[in-house]
């Protein structure tokens, strides 16, 4: 029978949570229980689609995302879906492989204590082996996650490469080497992936599994956390629904890892977040918190091109970064290759992304019900700040301009990268956003960290993901301390 109690209760297998798991759980004497709502790799057909790097496995069919609307806009109002990985590795396990670090300038913008560059550069190489420059200072050659660039373009991929050459921007062989992370660099660049020979090594895969093994680890797959316990100030248990039916877990820390959207959700849920908005959802509050008022992603422009489909190729091979503003992302295949789904006659159609990557605009997840079944509100806000809006046309129009000898090119229609950070973000005491202390400790309760996406103080300018890895490593300290 497993235990219904452990030192350490850990909410989410993603991307942090797997990192988590596997260094609270390195001590023997821990005991460590993981949550998860989604399948585990053990499960029949999930680790093939997991590992298979060339495809994303978020078509309709798909058992292992979660699905929200979102509004990207207001005026008018645009939706969209947003789709966030809902198995063992979270949406590590089931994105395009993009391993690129946040700069030292986004880190420096946080303007918090224990996270300087010099703080989190060792945590950046100890969670990689860099197959194409481990041997030098800014990488690491000993790390779980296999991080490699694709050496030789072919197709969309090398023509937009030899079109920002000849528009005289510089070729940047390492995207995470110190000089194109510095914001006076505009270039373009093979990003580093964590696909190698076509196998996607997420996360879960580099952490949770190896842990997994371990006999002080537990991890309880197809089981949803609904609400914390929260007694006399103090997390004391999780209220889940899992195979068994419901029940509660009760540990002597826990940790919430379920994303940007569902740690945010869950905190709601347990009354923690905006006074009027938990009462008129019926919720009970128990901590004033403005959990999910602040919110950020990359607003991404996407535009449809005549280039060939490139099948069997990582989604995205390159990108062109201008000043850390905008990143140009010339993806290999159609969506409809991407998932690896039939199209169902339709044709498939190739496409540019531009995203913006400082964006000013500032979004919003919100409580609508008491109902752990009735998702958030997400409101991306994208077109609420006017030059937010400017630089994505300027962009696009660069991109059309620089692309056009080699393919013809659509009107450009919005989007999101599905990047959403800062939901509960870290601060200082003085703070008035701040939900998490500098070590991602939840405000007014003890024993309950929220370590993800969420406690980003702001959306990184290069895609969050090996960023939030780095996070997890640096911060299992803060709980096992």
């Amino acid at each position: 029978m497993l235990s219904t109690h452990s030192d350490v209760l850990i909410v989410g297998a993603g991307s942090a949570g797997s990192v988590l798991a596997e260094r609270l759980s390195a001590d023997s004497a821990r005991t460590v229980t993981v949550l998860e709502s989604g399948p585990g790799p053990q499960q029949s057909g999930v680790a093939a689609l997991t590992r298979n790097g060339l495809q994303l496995p978020i078509g309709a069919a798909s058992p292992l995302v979660a699905r929200y609307q979102t509004e990207l806009t207001d005026n008018p109002q645009r939706v969209a879906q947003v789709v966030r990985g809902a198995t063992v590795g979270g949406s590590g396990a089931v994105n395009g492989g993009y391993f690129c670090r946040a700069t030292p300038a986004d880190i420096a913008g946080w303007g918090l204590p224990g996270w300087s560059w010099d703080d989190v550069l060792a945590h950046f190489r100890a969670i990689e082996t860099d197959l194409d420059f481990g041997d030098g200072p800014d990488h690491g050659d000993h790390g779980p996650i296999p991080v490699r660039r694709v050496r030789e373009l072919t197709g969309s991929t090398a023509a937009f490469a030899e079109a920002a050459q000849r528009a005289g921007l510089d070729w940047l062989p390492d995207l995470n080497a110190a000089e194109a992370l510095s914001t006076s660099v505009a270039g373009v660049g093979a990003v580093p992936l964590n696909i190698v020979d076509g196998i996607r090594t997420g996360p879960g895969a580099a952490f949770l599994e190896r842990a997994a093994r371990r006999p002080n680890v537990t991890v309880r797959t197809s089981t949803r956390a609904v609400g914390i316990r929260i007694d006399a100030g103090s997390a004391t248990g999780v209220a889940v629904i899992g195979p068994d039916g419901p029940t509660t877990l009760t540990a002597d820390r826990i940790v919430l890892c379920c994303g940007a959207i569902g740690s945010a959700h869950l905190l709601m849920l347990s009354g923690i977040g905006e006074e009027a908005q938990l009462r008129e959802a019926g919720v009970p509050v128990t901590v004033p918190a403005p959990v999910g008022s602040h919110c950020a992603d990359h607003p991404e422009w996407v535009l449809p091109t005549n280039w060939t489909v490139e099948p069997s190729r990582a989604v995205l091979e390159v990108v062109l970064n201008i000043h850390n503003e905008i990143e140009i992302r010339p993806y290999t295949g159609g969506f409809i290759a991407m998932i690896g789904e039939d199209g169902g006659g339709r044709p498939d159609w190739p496409h540019l992304g531009v995203a913006l990557m400082r964006p000013r605009s500032r979004g919003r997840v919100s409580l609508v019900s008491a109902d752990p079944a009735v998702p958030p509100r997400i409101q991306h806000r994208y077109d609420s700040v006017a030059a937010d809006v400017e630089a994505l046309r300027r962009g696009s129009e660069f991109a059309r301009e620089l692309t056009s000898a080699a393919t013809e090119v659509g009107a450009s229609a919005w989007a999101t990268s599905q990047h959403l950070c800062a939901t509960a973000p870290m601060g200082t005491d003085d703070d008035v956003r701040a939900v998490t202390d500098p070590q991602c400790r939840v405000r007014g309760v003890d024993g309950l960290w929220v370590i993800d996406g969420s406690v980003l103080p702001a959306v990184p300018s290069r895609g969050p993901n090996a960023t939030i890895v780095m996070l997890a490593h640096r911060a299992a300290e803060f709980v096992a301390g």
